[in-house]
């Protein structure tokens, strides 16, 4: 009689064999930092991806932040080799832009999507947990961000060519720790996961647990189930502001116009993104809520305002329209 199939790592190649399953062509690329979540996704996916006819590369990206960086990273990419997974290390140089969270962040995602495009935009598996969820749930509600980025992370969304998966958005970090001490994998700790300089750190090790504590087990199931409802939500706004935005937007000299009207028949929740996303689609620059009022102020308490100076841009109303043109036009 065979031995059963540990839960832990049947529930994550449940996960990556769905998100296999939806690759149309012949090869993904799996992040791998070595880490508990990505070496649990990494065994699933060697496991998976041959079935379905797949190859996979795991990538380790090797942010040289930390002493024997390398070494940390080349063990990555043996235990993948190990599970029968090609391997390799990219190494990057990290700027000091935005923090070190989000300077190490950008860099590794540029190093992910060259990698995706250099092979013919493969996509690439990320291993984000519902933990990870509901922690960028919570700084996003810290931030006062807006219900798109409150909706978190998407399981699967394409940006700059590259398709992103994230098979394990519904698993628990334990269940990954689990997955690897059934398969007799000895994933790497990561001090800067315990290094409470960190902001996600201090919601993950004093946020969350205050929160469980006062209010009752399940607010990371129920700050991720809030994360879907809202991305749920975003789906719908965006198409509803594509089947609109062709007929209310037209060129203006250096720059571009909506019509007062049309702004004005939407709600505002609708009036609003419509205004976000002509400045972000024409000027490559997102506005905050403030600035998105004032904008949406030339429309409903209109009363010979002149320009309001915003990112890139100006808005101002002319003859039944905002016009947002470049900043030195």
């Amino acid at each position: 009689m065979s031995p059963s199939l540990d839960p832990a790592v049947a529930e994550i190649r449940r996960h990556v064999r769905e998100a296999l399953e939806s690759i149309e062509g012949t090869t993904v690329i799996v992040a791998l930092s070595g880490g508990a979540d990505s070496l649990a996704l990494a065994a699933a996916v060697a496991f998976e991806a041959p079935v379905l006819g797949l190859r996979a590369t795991a990538i380790t990206v090797d942010h040289g932040l930390q002493s024997g960086s390398a070494e940390i990273a080349e063990r990555a990419a043996s235990a993948a080799r190990g599970l029968g997974l090609a391997a390799r290390v990219i190494r990057v140089r990290v700027g000091e832009s935005g923090g070190p969270e989000a300077a190490a962040r950008e860099a590794r995602y540029a190093a992910l999507r060259e990698a995706s495009v250099m092979a013919d935009a493969v996509p690439v598996l990320l291993a984000h947990t519902l933990d990870d969820q509901a922690e960028t749930v919570l700084l996003g509600l810290a931030r006062g961000s807006g219900a798109t980025s409150l909706g978190g992370m998407w399981p699967d969304r394409s940006e700059s060519g590259v398709r992103w998966l994230r098979p394990l958005l519904h698993v628990r970090r334990a269940t990954t720790r689990a997955a690897c001490f059934a398969a007799g994998l000895d994933p790497w700790q990561d001090p800067h996961n315990a290094d409470l300089r960190f902001t996600r750190v201090r919601v993950r090790e004093r946020v969350l647990p205050v929160l469980e504590a006062e209010l009752g087990p399940g607010i990371a199931d129920a700050l991720a189930r809030t994360a879907e409802q809202l991305r749920e939500d975003a789906a719908a706004f965006q198409e509803m502001i594509e089947e609109t935005i062709e007929d209310i937007v037209e060129p203006a000299e250096a720059g571009i116009a909506v019509s007062v009207a049309a702004l004005a028949a939407n709600p505002p929740a609708l009036r609003n993104r419509v205004i976000r996303l002509v400045v972000a689609s024409e000027f490559h620059v997102a506005l905050t809520r403030s600035q998105t009022i004032e904008v949406a102020r030339l429309v409903t308490d209109w009363h010979g305002q002149a320009f309001i100076d915003l990112p890139g841009c100006r808005a101002r109303r002319v003859a039944g329209r905002i016009e947002f043109t470049a900043e030195h036009s």
